[in-house]
């Protein structure tokens, strides 16, 4: 009876705080929530020590790689992890239907490990919920009435917003990441040249050029070590090909691959092969960067026709009705 007691005074207490201090409440409510949202972004994450080691240069050399990552991530308990097999033992987190493509799309965007498909959406349901549930508990704080049409609009939208922001920022992300390969490619199959050329094989070129773009080009020199181990591992060329162009999704490295897999297969160069395909991605590359030259005049149109073109105007016309509002107005008045 006294330990009822004492939680119930406990939470009367706590009430009239948050009645008496909206504020500070609307402050703990929402340090609770960026709380979660870290923990969940954190735990997709954390199976990338081996990069973050790698960028640190707190890494052991694998195969001559410095910081090369790793085929196998190790799953760490801690308190998320927990949390979301509590939560997905008595609520259903993942679409299975979409899993795979889930998986192949948190690969492109560079979450690595086995638990990243729980993770995401586990970090979309607790912002579904929370951040209009947060809203609602703090609206008639304000004054709000939650029959008022506004705030139920108001929580509608967060919900939306907590529902699909994960997955725009997912699509960013992956974006972002394949724009960065797309620029550091080039350069990469030209090191692959020189590299193969100097008589190295494709297998030692891949190692190769992984470890000397580790600085220019992260994410590319990333996906060149996972392809150099998976050969390492004992997979055929043709499959560690296939996976480097599911990571990335990207148009020119499925190209790559498949010319690739061709000429191995038919006993082909791969010097001369590799020199034709830099050649044709150097030429994209310098397209790419004349259609965004092109398309800045087009671009400015809009600054220049809001914000430059009415203070040209202004200042070419103000003297001249300066001028006549000097001589019109005396003889408008008679004077």
């Amino acid at each position: 009876m006294d330990i009822m007691k004492a939680g119930s005074d406990l939470y009367d207490s706590a009430a009239y705080w948050l009645l008496n201090n909206p504020s500070e409440a609307f402050l703990v409510v929402l340090f609770l929530a960026v709380l979660l949202a870290v923990l969940g972004v954190s735990a997709m994450i954390g199976n990338r020590g081996a990069v973050t080691r790698r960028l640190a240069g707190d890494t052991v050399s694998v195969g001559g790689l410095a910081g090369a990552p790793r085929l196998r991530y190790e799953t760490r308990e801690g308190f998320w992890n927990n949390l979301m097999s509590a939560v997905e033992k008595r609520v259903p987190l993942i679409d299975e239907a979409n899993r795979s493509l889930m998986q192949r799309r948190l690969l492109q965007a560079g979450f690595m490990g086995t638990g990243v498909v729980r993770n995401y959406y586990a970090v979309r349901f607790f912002l579904t919920l929370c951040l209009p549930a947060g809203f609602l508990l703090l609206a008639p704080l304000f004054g709000a009435s939650l029959g008022n049409q506004k705030v139920v609009f108001a929580a509608l939208g967060l919900c939306l917003a907590g529902l699909y922001l994960p997955t725009f920022w997912l699509s960013r992300r992956i974006a972002s990441r394949q724009r960065a390969v797309a620029e550091g490619f080039p350069d990469a199959l030209d090191m692959m040249v020189v590299c193969v050329e100097a008589g190295l094989g494709l297998d030692a070129a891949f190692n190769r050029v992984g470890a000397e773009l580790t600085r220019t080009h992260p994410a590319l020199a990333t996906q060149f070590a996972l392809v150099s181990l998976e050969l390492r591992a004992g997979k055929s060329r043709a499959d560690a090909l296939r996976n480097l162009a599911d990571r990335i999704g990207l148009d020119e490295i499925n190209s790559f691959v498949t010319l690739m897999i061709q000429s191995d297969s038919l006993g082909t160069s791969i010097s001369q092969t590799l020199t034709v395909h830099a050649d044709e991605m150097r030429n994209k590359r310098m397209m790419r960067a004349e259609e965004a030259a092109h398309k800045l005049p087009v671009k400015l149109t809009i600054p220049l026709v809001l914000f430059i073109l009415p203070c040209m105007i202004t200042v070419i016309m103000l003297p001249a009705i300066i001028g006549i509002m000097r001589n019109l107005m005396p003889a408008l008045s008679g004077g």
